[in-house]
């Protein structure tokens, strides 16, 4: 077996792919509406005098600023972020497929191994980005419109509002792990199937029957393995006394999803044959 000598152009087709991204319209959208949607949640909260209280935090959202981004966390973590993830990872390869320019892009300055992690890069690039601007969107909703009031931790005390800003961010930077397992999910579903639309709504559904699955009595074991679970980790940080066992599980687990996922995606591209002559 013989090394292909060509550089495998990974920086090169990276950097194509954020152009390409940047320019597609439900990118762009994508990228409003994940900072804007925190805000019509809170004029819809303004308007009403009841709450989502069966939500973690969701009792103060009428009180604190820094409740409306933990009630976007735990609705996005349970629902919403492997479908938002997944409109770029789910399509990213299928559409060389469904433009017939594979062809072109394997070229000689580009190896398949350059166009697989450089569009992979990309893709979680934008994972990351829907991660950050919800968790902007949802501080900056709730402080600006509700206040900055002290914030009612998981177990009842005052946290004051310069610490709970932090635990916030902290608490959003831990739906990262699993986002990222979300999005090599779509990267694989993108190879395998190749086609778009299976790329994007097939991790949505895993995710959709994981959850499901997490809310089944007696699978204590199973709910630990599922890569919705480290959604929830945060709770460790929103308690009176820290605890960061769940932290540690769930950022091995989503570690697990992601290289498996990744590898088999490789894998499945690298044995493809796109008659490159």
């Amino acid at each position: 077996m013989t090394t292909d000598p060509r550089p495998h152009g990974v920086a090169t087709v990276y950097r194509w792919e954020m152009e390409k991204l940047a320019a597609l319209l439900r990118v762009r959208l994508t990228a409003v509406a994940c900072f804007l949607a925190p805000f019509g949640l809170v004029a819809a909260l303004r308007l009403q005098d009841a709450v989502p209280a069966d939500t973690l935090f969701g009792r103060w959202t009428h009180f604190s600023g820094f409740a409306t981004p933990m009630v976007v966390l735990v609705f996005t973590g349970q629902w919403a972020l492997p479908l938002l993830t997944c409109l770029v990872a789910g399509d990213i390869f299928a559409s060389e497929d469904r433009y017939d320019t594979w062809k072109t892009i394997l070229t000689r300055s580009c190896t398949r191994l350059g166009v697989f992690w450089g569009k992979a890069f990309a893709a979680m690039t934008f994972a990351v980005l829907v991660v950050v601007l919800l968790a902007l969107g949802g501080l900056a909703a709730g402080v600006l419109v509700i206040g900055a009031q002290p914030l009612v931790s998981l177990s009842g005390t005052l946290i004051p509002p310069g610490q709970a800003a932090g635990l916030v961010l902290e608490s959003w930077a831990t739906a990262v792990p699993p986002t990222l397992g979300f999005t090599a999910m779509g990267l694989l579903f993108s190879v395998a199937t190749r086609n778009g639309p299976a790329g994007i709504l097939g991790p949505s559904a895993v995710g959709l029957g994981m959850q499901l699955l997490s809310f089944v009595n007696g699978v204590d074991v199973l709910r630990h393995l599922l890569l919705t679970t480290p959604y929830g980790s945060w709770h460790g940080l929103m308690s009176a006394h820290h605890y960061h066992a769940p932290l540690l599980w769930g950022g091995l687990v989503s570690a697990v999803y992601l290289a498996g996922c990744l590898a088999a995606g490789y894998l499945l591209l690298r044995r493809r044959s796109f008659d490159e002559g």
